[in-house]
């Protein structure tokens, strides 16, 4: 029998609320153009050229997916999300900020790093994900043995893992998981190092409402080695 911890699905919501007018004309006009093709899948695929590639998992409403593409117009960006309200959330922040150095996927993210070459990207981001906090949910989270492999993978040697939760149980759930890997650096001096957000770490929605109901928020940095 698999060991549930390595299952390679990944879990999470598909729709919420009736989309607008303007939103569903974002889904039907400008997601064609943004969204991550069939088959193999590179920076000259996605891009054109041979720029630094990140990846996001789970991305939300896209408010760090934007901000790091914003602030790294040469690098090349794919943000996954299966919920189709994240995805217009997304598409806003690039429609306004006229960003050309992104890709979405709407589905799961473990697809899209199953057709990246090994060693391909620059960094990878997982934040706030869902913590499915019942012990028999455990297999359902992405930091599981399964995902972090295929991310391991796919980062190139140097190439840097960002994590982020405010959720206790989960924090505790990723160290360990994390703590047992040789293939991954945790980049800490001190506490201050994972209570702090990092300059270039945008701040999302979920992060502030987080913060206004008392939740801690923790940041987490690992280098692939």
């Amino acid at each position: 029998m698999n060991d549930p911890t390595t299952l390679n699905r990944l879990y999470g919501r598909r729709a919420g609320h009736k989309l607008r007018k303007g939103q569903q004309q974002l889904i039907d006009e400008l997601l064609p153009q943004v969204a991550v093709p069939d088959g193999p899948l590179d920076s000259q695929t996605l891009f054109g050229d041979d720029r630094p590639l990140h990846l996001e998992i789970g991305f939300g409403a896209g408010e760090h997916l934007a901000g790091q593409a914003m602030m790294r117009p040469d690098h090349g960006f794919i943000g996954c999300e299966p919920f189709l309200n994240g995805v217009v959330g997304a598409l806003l922040h690039i429609d306004e900020n006229e960003l050309t150095n992104v890709r979405l996927h709407m589905g799961d993210a473990l697809d899209v790093l199953s057709r990246l070459p090994d060693a391909s990207l620059d960094r990878a981001y997982l934040l706030h994900p869902d913590p499915w906090p019942k012990a028999r949910h455990a297999k359902r989270r992405m930091m599981n043995p399964g995902p972090l492999d295929r991310i391991a993978a796919k980062l190139k040697p140097g190439g840097e893992f960002r994590f982020g939760t405010d959720h206790p149980i989960y924090v505790r759930w990723a160290m360990m998981q994390m703590g047992k890997r040789t293939d991954f650096e945790w980049q800490i001096d001190d506490c201050r190092d994972f209570q702090v957000r990092p300059d270039d770490w945008p701040e999302t929605r979920y992060e502030r409402k987080a913060r206004r109901i008392g939740h801690e928020v923790w940041y987490f940095r690992y280098i692939r080695v």
